[in-house]
């Protein structure tokens, strides 16, 4: 076996192993937790007693509201590595940014015209 074959099978062995060892340590913490006090269970917030259930409906809008945040941002990072190459990249470069902005604006206004960035649906 050459070289690559070599790392590409340890790459996969050590894969296996820990896909296999994280089952294992999962199934025997289940059966650890699931065995210990009920009072470890309950909701703790600094002494004092919890009113109501833990567990409430979050509102969509948040989610959608962060997911377009997230979109967003991650797009708005490409434009850094944009700008310090710039003088090299030329006037073409120019043009294919204020593309990618155009797109990147109409998604917006297409997210303000369904109602995504609007707290009160």
């Amino acid at each position: 076996m050459s070289a690559p074959e070599v790392g590409l099978a340890a790459h996969l062995l050590v894969c296996a192993a820990l896909g296999i060892g994280l089952v294992a340590a999962a199934s025997i913490l289940r059966h650890r937790v699931a065995a210990s006090r009920p009072a470890k269970h309950d909701t703790y917030e600094c002494g004092e007693s919890p009113i109501g259930p833990a567990w409430t409906p979050v509102p969509v809008g948040f989610y959608l509201v962060a997911l377009v945040f997230v979109l967003f941002d991650a797009e708005a990072a490409f434009l850094f590595p944009w700008v310090l190459g710039l003088r090299e990249a030329g006037t073409a470069a120019v043009w294919v940014m204020a593309a990618f902005v155009a797109v990147l604006f109409l998604g917006w206004v297409y997210a303000l015209r369904k109602g995504d960035l609007d707290w009160t649906r």
